[in-house]
């Protein structure tokens, strides 16, 4: 590993007592002919068990291996991550890296071979792993030591992510139970305890047990994890019936999973007495299964399965009962398993037992469940071999007060006299089109610490696409170009396409009136350099006397362009607006090959002399050097009420009067109240 200040060599170093301990319960197994627990990593004769303590968490990448063989052979080194569970001697629930590191020497050779793609992208995966914080600290961060039990005095660490940080939650070690049972969360096995301690951890945050007690599942997946959560609805999404946008979302499905995201489903309870029925399929209704896997699953026996490449969507759940399982195709004893390869079947860890974790085809899985929330593990690191993310995180609020012009909550768009008045964020798409994430999360509220159920606000937010060179906040409505849904939920999230441009969030409450604070967070693939607009209009100063005040605000529209001048063989033009008022401009992107473009963009501008005039240009790029292909002047008065000019395009100085080909379509608008735009 390398970091930012300099080297660092982690050694992989022996753990003695871990493998002794795991051989052990290997042989214990063997010699019960017991079953091992549901995603039980057991340790073989020829396996040992190797630990990398990292030193820092921040600033990692990896550089190299540095592996060396003593005599001929190959290593096989196959990395886990502890992500949720701290007994170390069963190894359970962990989420294994791909591709592994295999090493060899050959006989006679003095260097270690590998294969480098495959050995870069596990380093990688590794060096990720120092960066996740873990609900469940491992046993060195515990304050206890297995090798002085004396010294226990009954107190566990569990960490959770809350608003925009991850909290050190402490609790003891007394849990509740009756009859000698653990009355609420417990493991099949009775000597395990940490699913019932991490449940008491997290009771503790939200206030009490009976906060628990049918929470938001998305909601849990960010506390435990950091990510952000993504639910989509199956039933509305018609997912069952669109065969493309099923595969689309399958894709997207296993990309979470494959890189460590958390999956949850559920089938929706449309009542009371809906709540924890049987269907006749097997599968219960609302309950939150967790998706333990997901995979494209291949067909076939021998080498005949290699070259037919027949490969099913597939996708395996756990009911939290640990029982009852779906009966249908693909279920533990049904005939549609002897299309597939014993070795394929003992890859997927298939079993046949009522342990509650079962298979289904994406199709059936479509058809069944109406929910799903996935869960991302958003990659912020620059050196990743994976799709990266620029993350802008911003803390707001919405407050109260009697002023319009200093109101922040304001409520939904519905209330349209009052929309504006709520914090106003601003950022930029600097791609032809970029896939932004946005996710706004309330502050949790407590009724009562005896009760413990907060109760959250209905919250939401709209994107409108604004002037290019927008630094004030709103006053009119613009283009709405997306929105999420508005829920009660603690937290809300939208995944979209924009367009290259500037862009305002408007984070609300539903109703107006509502006070409450929210974190926003934005993923985007270039630094969008997200701010709040704080601002109404441009401050007086000191230098405002001298230098003037701005008198009329103006924005101009360009709408598009008609009948340019070809400029290439293919009969197209590659041009752009530049937008010019009193030494400010702002400029279009390029609109490729057409002498029709479609620019549909806006200027905004605080003009001190509205005496002068506002000049809109249209060029055309060029490699060497760009050509003019003609202006308009617009005098800005606040006086013209006609809303959209539709002009001949002219000439520069002297030659203004002589038109050039093509015309061009403004909207203007110009007020002497600086707020009115």
């Amino acid at each position: 590993m390398a970091a930012e200040a300099g080297m660092l060599e982690l050694p992989f170093v022996h753990d003695d007592q871990l493998t002794r301990c795991m051989r052990l319960r290997f042989q214990s197994l063997q010699q019960k002919n017991v079953r091992p627990q549901d995603g039980e990593k057991l340790l073989h004769p020829n396996e040992h068990v190797y630990r990398v303590d990292f030193v820092r968490q921040h600033n990692l990448r990896f550089l190299r291996w540095d592996i060396q063989l003593e005599r001929p052979g190959k290593v096989t080194v196959t990395g886990t991550s502890q992500h949720w569970t701290p007994d170390l001697t069963h190894l359970m629930n962990r989420q294994l890296l791909e591709p592994v590191g295999i090493f060899w020497k050959k006989p006679g050779a003095k260097e270690v071979e590998c294969n480098e793609a495959d050995a870069q992208e596990f380093g990688e995966r590794i060096a990720e792993l120092a960066r996740i914080r873990k609900v469940i600290p491992d046993w060195k961060e515990q304050e206890w030591n297995p090798e002085k039990p004396e010294s226990y005095v009954g107190i566990f660490h569990f960490q959770f992510w809350r608003f925009g940080q991850w909290l050190d939650v402490v609790i003891d070690d007394r849990l509740p139970t009756l009859h000698n049972q653990l009355i609420y969360c417990h493991s099949n096995s009775r000597n395990e305890f940490w699913c019932a301690l991490v449940e008491k951890a997290y009771a503790k945050l939200s206030g009490c047990y009976e906060a628990l007690d049918g929470g938001n599942t998305a909601d849990a997946l960010v506390d435990f994890t950091g990510g952000v959560s993504e639910p989509i609805d199956l039933t509305e999404g018609d997912y069952i019936a669109d065969e493309a946008k099923r595969n689309l979302l399958f894709e997207r499905v296993l990309k979470v999973h494959n890189r460590g995201g958390l999956i949850s489903c559920s089938i929706k309870a449309t009542s009371a007495a809906d709540m924890e029925a049987r269907l006749a399929c097997g599968l219960v209704k609302g309950h939150a299964y967790a998706v333990t896997d997901v995979r494209k699953v291949r067909l076939g026996h021998g080498l005949l399965s290699f070259f037919k490449s027949e490969k099913l969507d597939m996708i395996r759940m756990r009911n939290p009962w640990g029982e009852r399982e779906w009966n249908g195709p693909w279920s533990d004893t049904s005939e549609e398993w002897q299309k597939v390869s014993k070795s394929e079947r003992e890859k997927m860890g298939m079993t046949v037992e009522d342990d509650g974790e079962f298979w289904m085809t994406f199709e059936d899985f479509c058809k069944y469940f109406t929910d799903i929330i996935k869960c991302r593990l958003i990659n912020t690191s620059y050196l990743s071999i994976h799709k990266t993310w620029e993350e802008a995180v911003l803390h707001g609020a919405w407050t109260r007060n009697n002023d319009p012009l200093k109101n922040r909550c304001g409520g939904c768009i519905n209330h349209k006299d009052t929309f504006l008045q709520n914090p106003q964020y601003v950022f930029d798409v600097k791609k032809a089109e970029d896939e932004v994430l946005i996710s706004i999360q309330q502050k949790p509220k407590r009724t009562s610490r005896k009760e413990g159920k907060g109760e959250n606000l209905a919250i939401g937010f709209d994107i409108h696409k604004v002037e290019l060179n927008r630094n004030y906040r709103m006053h009119t409505l613009q283009q709405k170009v997306a929105s999420s849904i508005y829920i009660n939920s603690r937290s809300v999230f939208l995944r979209t396409d924009l367009k290259e441009g500037r862009y305002v969030i408007i984070p609300t409450t539903f109703d107006p009136g509502h006070v409450g604070e929210f974190l926003l967070r934005i993923f985007t693939d270039v630094p969008s350099d997200c701010r709040e607009l704080v601002l109404d209009e441009p401050p007086h100063t000191c230098w405002s006397g001298m230098c003037g005040y701005p008198q009329v605000v103006s924005q101009i529209h360009v709408l598009a362009a008609a009948g340019l001048k070809n400029q290439d063989s293919q009969g197209g033009a590659d041009s752009y607006v530049i937008i010019k008022c009193e030494g400010q401009k702002v400029r279009s992107p390029v609109k490729k090959n057409t002498v029709s473009p479609e620019f549909d963009v806006k200027g905004l501008f605080y003009r001190k002399k509205p005496g002068q005039p506002i000049i809109v240009q249209i060029w055309n790029h060029n490699l060497i050097s760009d050509e003019f292909l003609g202006q308009v002047v617009l005098t800005g008065d606040p006086s013209d009420r006609q809303s959209v000019h539709t002009l001949h395009l002219q000439d520069k100085g002297n030659r203004r009067s002589n038109d050039l080909s093509g015309t061009i379509a403004v909207r203007l608008l110009s007020s002497n109240i600086l707020t009115n735009v």
